[in-house]
């Protein structure tokens, strides 16, 4: 007859629980993953999938009661830890994001904006261009299985411990943040050099012919500027995208290794 001790079913139970709180934590946020138009069932349930994947390879967890104080805080623990790793390839996202809002304000499209249900809050016809963009690089180019890699090679570099993490993690988190402006800037630096050109020759246009209506004849110019540029620039953002959200994925793994455990 097998005997099952209630340590044994709370360490089955520990051992399942705390690697998928990490998991959701990570799908939760991460691009594709984490969108806000698919279902929270469908969520939950590639989560439970992973999980059952994953737990049977993680490294031996403490033998804690999970409705512990000690077994609460590791539930914790994991979730910030997962939330982490997500936003740090979701920051290479609103980089390119980043680079659609300044190019369609300097195209003059500034009142072409709509909601958008992912972040909530509004958004350029340009900027979700570019997202839509770089999230089929992201799935044709199978980043999102090389996402999926590293957060079952966390469990490794970083294994669920019940002591209290450091705050290194948090400030890597920070220092990335930084990186949305850059790749903003990067990416859209050529069409805002076309227009900053455009703007300029207008300029000189308007003051050497003042009776030309620089509004009606403006618009047009640097929208049209705006697209063509657009249209030549676009065959050569595949390397810095893919190369971009490689970066966050290396910067998941760097955020995983800066939550040392204090001892």
């Amino acid at each position: 007859m097998i005997t099952v001790t209630s340590a044994e079913l709370q360490t089955w139970i520990a051992s399942f629980i705390w690697p998928l709180t990490r998991i959701l934590g990570v799908l939760s946020v991460a691009p594709l993953f984490g969108n806000a138009s698919v279902p929270a069932r469908v969520k939950i349930s590639l989560a439970i999938l992973l999980a059952m994947v994953i737990a049977p390879g993680v490294p031996t967890v403490p033998a804690l009661d999970p409705m512990s104080w000690a077994g609460l805080l590791i539930l914790a623990q994991q979730l910030v830890i997962g939330l982490a790793m997500g936003f740090a390839i979701r920051i290479v996202f609103a980089g390119i994001e980043m680079a659609g809002e300044i190019t369609g304000m300097t195209m003059g499209f500034g009142f072409a904006v709509f909601f958008d249900p992912q972040t909530r809050a509004r958004s350029s016809s340009i900027s979700q261009f570019l997202a839509l963009m770089m999230l089929m690089i992201y799935i044709s180019s199978n980043l999102h299985l090389l996402v999926l890699s590293t957060l079952a090679q966390s469990f490794e570099m970083l294994p669920i411990s019940g002591h209290i993490l450091s705050n290194g993690g948090f400030h890597q988190v920070v220092s990335l943040g930084g990186r949305i402006f850059s790749a903003g800037v990067q990416l859209s630096l050529p069409i805002i050099t076309a227009l900053l050109i455009t703007n300029a020759a207008l300029g000189i246009l308007t003051r050497a012919a003042p009776q030309l209506n620089i509004f009606g004849i403006g618009f047009p110019i640097t929208i049209g500027v705006g697209f063509i540029m657009i249209g030549a620039v676009l065959p050569y953002l595949t390397n810095p995208i893919i190369a971009l959200i490689q970066e966050g994925i290396n910067a998941m793994g760097q955020i995983t290794v800066a939550f040392t455990p204090l001892s």
